[in-house]
């Protein structure tokens, strides 16, 4: 009897291996990558804890488009300015799509502009690109509520003395209000308890993606329906965003706007009522509405604020840089209140140094991911139709054929040897092609803004005793600064 079970369980084992062995061979045709393994993938390459470069080093080993496994799915990831732009701009449409996987299924429902596809995303999409433009972007309308926003941010910070503090919340704060502003029409008071526990729900959510429960979701999201853990936490996150921004759509529909619609919320209102008498086969409704704006606020929260954040610690450790920044900003615009979008063309050092940041400090782990729409054949390699593609924007931004000193901060990668400001093909940190980011306007905007408006006002520094703020990140999700404390200590010509 023992020598059937053994001979029984030996040709289970010979079955799994000749299925192992099947699934490799079929997976041929792929682009190469790390070792595939039974259940997990290659997945186990990227370590237990994640490093800021991960995929970069991967690229050296596999080459500039090479293939991940979560589980049964292949991941195409795509490093390095050539195989990025070839994807991004060159096949642009070919990749226009969004995955749809069992976490995203049930985080986005498909629905809004961000995760969406098909009908729903061109009309969702459009829809948001004249509605942003119709709000002021570029324009003095939206501009002056973060004008507004980055003084409510020199008040905060200037209670503070000149001592060390931790400039996160402040800046966080300041950045979702701009949202609010826009999609709500009013900001919200940051002791509002409604409000912060919105803003927890986003940062909770945002850490999700990279982790081992996230993994695990995707993988048998049929089993982590029925399993307690971090994942019942992050779709409770989700359930307090949608009913925030449903709360706000309630009152809209109580108090339409009178005249002229003043948010995106009022004017999404006015096009579903001009649609439903038109358009049989309309998207807008009151699903997509909720989604659009909840994607308003995991897209343009989270960057802009963590830009910010780098932004200062990289001043305060390039006290240097910083200089040159306040001297510029003084010879050019002196002691003159008005500060606006449009001074960038008179502070192309100031311009540079922005672009800098966002360069060398990267805020995300990787692009937003795509999905192929047929099969494409791109740079040796055939990439088959519905297959999830991930543009590792970092490794465009520190591609080391692109730019002289990658790794270092250095403002120079966007002057002429005159100075003057110059725009650069490799910097994409808000993508290309179809799916570059809606809100790339309102984020330039907010930046320069925000960015100047400070250092009009502060010297930033180190703690007193901390020679340099470590700008090594915590992976997530995003690249977030390690928590640090430094010093905005008030100029004089600020007054």
């Amino acid at each position: 009897m023992l020598g059937i079970s053994t001979i029984l369980i030996a040709l289970v084992v010979c079955l799994l291996i000749l299925h192992y062995l099947k699934q490799l061979w079929s997976h041929r045709s792929y682009p190469p990558g790390p070792l595939e393994l039974p259940i997990i993938g290659s997945i186990w390459k990227l370590g237990y804890k994640l490093s800021p470069d991960i995929l970069i080093k991967l690229a050296k080993q596999y080459g500039n488009i090479y293939t991940l496994w979560l589980g049964p799915m292949p991941i195409v990831v795509l490093s390095g300015y050539e195989a990025v732009k070839e994807g991004l701009i060159n096949h642009s449409e070919d990749f226009a799509d969004r995955p749809v996987t069992p976490f995203l299924k049930v985080a986005a429902k498909e629905q809004g502009i961000v995760f969406s596809n098909g009908h729903i995303w061109k009309q969702q999409r459009k829809f948001g690109m004249v509605t942003l433009r119709k709000l002021g972007l570029g324009k003095k309308g939206m501009e002056h509520q973060i004008e507004e926003e980055a003084h409510q941010l020199v008040e905060t910070f200037a209670r503070a003395k000149g001592q060390p503090f931790d400039p996160s919340v402040p800046i966080i704060n300041s950045v979702s209000n701009v949202i609010c502003a826009l999609a709500f029409g009013h900001r919200f008071s940051v002791e509002d308890k409604e409000f912060l526990k919105l803003l927890e729900a986003v940062d909770r959510l945002l850490k999700f993606p990279t982790t081992n429960s996230h993994s695990l979701y995707e993988i048998s999201p049929w089993l982590m329906e029925h399993l307690p853990g971090p994942h019942r936490k992050t779709l409770a996150c989700i359930d307090i965003i949608y009913s925030f921004v449903k709360k706000e759509i309630k009152k809209h529909q109580e108090n339409p706007a009178v005249h002229e619609p003043q948010d995106f919320i009022d004017f999404y209102m006015f096009q579903m009522t001009k649609e439903s008498k038109h358009d049989p086969n309309s998207t807008y409704n009151e699903e997509n509405l909720t989604q659009c704006i909840f994607d308003l606020f995991i897209a343009g929260t989270e960057t802009t604020s963590l830009t910010l954040r780098w932004a200062l610690l990289h001043m305060a450790n390039h006290p240097d840089i910083q200089e040159k920044v306040h001297k510029e900003i003084e010879d050019v615009l002196g002691s003159s209140q008005s500060l606006n979008y449009q001074d960038r063309k008179k502070l192309p050092y100031t311009h540079a140094v922005i672009h800098e940041i966002q360069r060398c400090q990267y805020i995300l782990f990787f692009g937003l991911p795509r999905q192929s729409t047929k099969n494409v054949n791109m740079l040796g390699f055939l990439i088959p139709k519905e297959v999830i593609v991930v543009p590792d924007l970092q490794s465009v931004l520190l591609d080391p054929k692109q730019w002289k000193t990658p790794e270092a901060f250095n403002p120079n990668h966007f002057l002429d040897k005159d100075g003057r400001f110059v725009e650069r093909e490799a910097f994409l940190p808000f993508g290309a092609g179809a799916r570059v980011c809606l809100g790339e306007q309102l984020a330039k905007i907010e930046l320069f803004v925000f960015f100047t408006t400070l250092m009009r006002a502060f010297t930033f520094q180190p703690p007193k005793g901390v020679k340099q703020l470590s700008t090594v990140p915590e992976v997530g999700t995003s690249l977030v600064p390690f928590p640090y404390k430094l010093c905005a200590v008030p100029r004089c010509s600020s007054s």
